[in-house]
């Protein structure tokens, strides 16, 4: 691990203040993804910022009937969170399905949304890797590439995001809120938040040098029936090889979002304007324009056979 200075930061608006004057400076949290990365030298920020002080580990409904939740609220609590089980039952599915007891624990929100993919060629250094050196290439096109994305992927990068609490965050609409380095903030869409890869794939998301989360706000319940349902090589402590977050009418009307096929949660209105028609119809226009390499194509069939199995549960 390479050298930094550190800093607890005394308000939201220092913490993105500092941050911005430095470029090479990052936001710790939990640190369950980023002290990892740091050991590696894949991340090699100069300077950490430690956000946990700041007061932003509350779960509050909203004057809509909504919930905000703030960045800095552990996984576990959030997974367990009275309301959350209630109102939002697909979210405490999607958390309880990640990472280990330990991990959830430590790990936050804001951090949860902003980990980073889990390729092997990006993990090790001595392959090329657009997302960690860019312009040098992807050893995944043309590597080993049965976990990697399916839909929304370009020439320079094939990588998967990681998070199953983002899958959840997208089939319920979720907003993120921010501050500028300027004080101001900012609300985003979950559907904007994560950056397809195209030629940059380092730039994951949309936060601006120095943005800093201040919560994800959900709207008002939607009802229905919430599943999450995760397909992964080994029964725990493994990422998705493919999941499906839905919320299923009584009508057969409703939401699906993907996990473990794109970089960012995969998720399109005119396949779910499909639901009443069944599995194969959503899965047909969720997979338009799709580019699987033959090692990850199984992963086309695989979505379809689990969001029929989701269909067929929320029917009962």
């Amino acid at each position: 691990m390479r050298a930094f200075t550190y800093e607890r930061a005394s308000s939201i608006e220092a913490a993105a203040s500092s941050a911005a004057s430095n470029p090479d400076a990052k936001f710790i949290a939990g640190g369950t993804n980023l002290l990892d990365l740091m050991k590696l030298e894949i991340e090699t920020p100069t300077h950490l910022i430690d956000v946990n002080g700041l007061g932003l580990d509350e779960i509050e409904v909203t004057e809509d009937g909504g919930l905000r939740i703030g960045a800095m609220v552990r996984n576990t609590d959030l997974a367990a969170h009275e309301t959350v089980r209630r109102d939002y039952p697909l979210l405490t599915r999607a958390l309880l399905s990640g990472a280990s007891g330990q991990l959830r624990n430590k790990a936050t929100t804001s951090g949860n949304l902003l980990q980073r993919t889990r390729c092997p060629y990006f993990y090790d250094t001595n392959q090329p890797c657009n997302k960690r050196q860019p312009g040098s290439g992807c050893s995944a096109i043309g590597g080993f590439s049965r976990q990697h994305a399916v839909v929304g992927v370009s020439d320079a990068c094939i990588a998967t995001h990681p998070s199953d609490m983002a899958v959840a965050m997208r089939a319920l609409d979720a907003v993120v809120e921010t501050v500028q380095p300027d004080g101001s903030k900012r609300m985003i869409a979950m559907e904007d938040f994560h950056r397809l890869p195209g030629d940059t794939p380092h730039v994951e998301t949309v936060l601006e040098q120095g943005e800093i989360i201040t919560a994800v706000v959900l709207p008002p319940p939607v009802g229905g029936r919430q599943i999450y349902r995760k397909v992964r090589d080994r029964a725990s402590y493994a990422f998705a090889l493919v999941s499906v977050g839905a919320v299923i009418h009584p009508d057969g009307t409703g939401r699906v979002a993907l996990g473990g096929v794109a970089h960012k949660p995969w998720r399109k209105a005119e396949a779910e304007a499909e639901l009443p028609k069944g599995a194969a119809a959503v899965a047909f226009v969720l997979f338009s324009g799709a580019r699987p390499t033959e090692q990850n194509r199984f992963k086309l069939d695989l979505v379809e056979r689990v969001l029929s199995a989701v269909i067929l549960e929320a029917r009962g």
